[in-house]
C-alpha cells in the first residue's frame, strides 16, 4: 500500500507534465437549459414591470388617524366616574371597618403580618420575618393607621404563633387561611 502523502506528491508531479495535452482536448458542446437572451428579453421585462412596487395614493388630510385619535390620551369619562365611586366606597368601608376594641385591633393587625416561617435552635423556636428572628417574649412594634402598637410574641410553634396586646391574646396560623 502506498502512503497517501507519497501518492499526492506523485500526482502533483504528473499534472504539469500532462498540462499541454489537456489544453489540446476539444471543448464540450454547450448544452444549456437557458434560452438565448433574445428569447428571454420579453419575459425578463414583464417580470421587472410586475416586481416594481406601485406607490400608494396619498390619504386625504381630514382623515382621522386610527392609532392616535384626538383626545386619546384623556381618560374615559365612564372610567373616571367608576374610579371616583370605588374610592368613595373604599373610604366608607375604611371609616366603618376600624377596629373598636383591643381584641379586634390585635386580630386585624395579626392578619396582616407575613412571617416567613419558624426556626428552631436547641430548645428555642424563633418566628422569622426575613432576616429578623423573634422568640417568645420579644416585642414586635407594628405601625397601623399612623400609630405604633407594641405586640408581644408570647408563643411560637411549627404552625402557629401567639401575640399579646393590652392583655388580649390572639393565636393565628403561620399561613393565613389555614386553621391550626
Amino acid at each position: 500500500m502506498i502512503n497517501p502523502r507519497l501518492r499526492l506528491l506523485l500526482l502533483l508531479a504528473a499534472v504539469p507534465a500532462f498540462g499541454p495535452l489537456l489544453t489540446r482536448l476539444p471543448a464540450a458542446p454547450d448544452n444549456s437549459d437557458l434560452a438565448p437572451p433574445e428569447k428571454r428579453r420579453g419575459a425578463v421585462e414583464a417580470c421587472l414591470r410586475l416586481a416594481k412596487p406601485v406607490p400608494p395614493a396619498p390619504l386625504p388630510e381630514e382623515l382621522p388617524l386610527p392609532f392616535s385619535p384626538p383626545g386619546f390620551e384623556k381618560p374615559d369619562p365612564a372610567e373616571v366616574r367608576a374610579v371616583a365611586a370605588s374610592r368613595a366606597v373604599a373610604a366608607t368601608i375604611a371609616a366603618t371597618a376600624k377596629p373598636s376594641t383591643d381584641r379586634e385591633l390585635l386580630v386585624h393587625i395579626a392578619a396582616r403580618l407575613q412571617p416567613s416561617g419558624t426556626f428552631s435552635m436547641g430548645d428555642a423556636t424563633y418566628l422569622l420575618f426575613g432576616q429578623k428572628r423573634l422568640r417568645p417574649g420579644d416585642i414586635l412594634t407594628v405601625t397601623y393607621d399612623g400609630q405604633d402598637y407594641p405586640l408581644e410574641l408570647t408563643a411560637v410553634d411549627q404552625s402557629t404563633f401567639t401575640l399579646r396586646f393590652n392583655h388580649e391574646e390572639y393565636t393565628r396560623p403561620l399561613k393565613p387561611g389555614k386553621n391550626p
